[in-house]
């Protein structure tokens, strides 16, 4: 049987990867974005899936409870939704930060993620089958300097999604977390509001991890059989690993 993949945040990025890694793999796809530009060039690029786009906004619950709603019937009964659609903004420390960036990652990582988990939830629990994964960070358990707001909001994917399996024990629904550490994408970009030069700064001197790399990493989470659930994968390139505690002296 044929399943069907449902990717928030499809336009870019983790989502973009995962997206062809699951058409590579003979997937229907429920792909959600911002821009319907990328959404179209990906059908054009795939004529041989069964792709349904929705342009929608995970910030704006009305927006995902319409997506949902108006799914056609070749696509209504969802396998796995990709909980992908996320960002950071800005790493000025807590006391300097804009607190526009701090709402917009509030309402994008936290509030979209639930909007569309809760969407989609009751048909799975239905069904006795089903499968979620959100896209968290090593963000959500380690923390740097000017992570602040962003940290807190994976720290609530992680979370949150432990406590989905906690109350989806029995159902037949899965739940898993996958936390990349640093990887290359759209991702800085976003972050340093459009600046390049910051972004690719950010990844000078590194092999970060690629979509690609965590797109695999996604397929073979949903690949496992029914009864196995992978609660938890926290990933970083071999490049990266943990700094020393931070120790402030004061200067005599």
């Amino acid at each position: 049987m044929i399943k069907t993949a449902f990717i928030t945040g499809a336009t870019s990025g983790f989502g973009r990867a995962c997206a062809e890694m699951f058409a590579e793999n003979g997937w229907n796809l429920v792909l959600s974005g911002r821009r319907q530009e990328r959404l179209q060039d990906f059908c054009r690029e795939h004529p041989d899936v069964k792709i349904h786009t929705v342009v929608c906004d995970v910030r704006h619950r009305a927006q995902v409870e319409a997506m949902v709603k108006n799914l056609p019937d070749s696509h209504a009964d969802i396998d796995l939704l990709l909980n992908n659609a996320g960002l950071a903004l800005g790493m000025n420390p807590a006391q300097e930060a804009d607190l526009d960036d701090w709402e917009t990652m509030v309402d994008t990582n936290i509030k979209g993620l639930m909007y569309v988990t809760r969407a989609l939830l009751p048909a799975m629990v239905s069904r006795g089958s089903g499968h979620i994964i959100n896209m968290g960070s090593i963000a959500g358990s380690w923390p740097y300097p000017g992570g602040n707001a962003y940290g807190a909001s994976k720290a609530f994917v992680e979370q949150f999604s432990n406590n989905l399996r906690a109350d989806l024990h029995g159902t037949g629904v899965r739940v898993s977390n996958l936390e990349p550490g640093l990887a290359e994408s759209e991702f800085s970009v976003v972050r340093f509001h459009g600046d390049r030069k910051k972004a690719d700064a950010v990844y000078d001197g590194t092999e970060p991890l690629t979509p690609r790399d965590i797109a695999e990493i996604v397929h073979w989470i949903a690949d496992r059989p029914p009864h196995v659930n992978i609660n938890r994968v926290e990933v970083m390139p071999v490049c990266q690993s943990w700094a020393p505690f931070a120790i402030h002296r004061e200067k005599e």
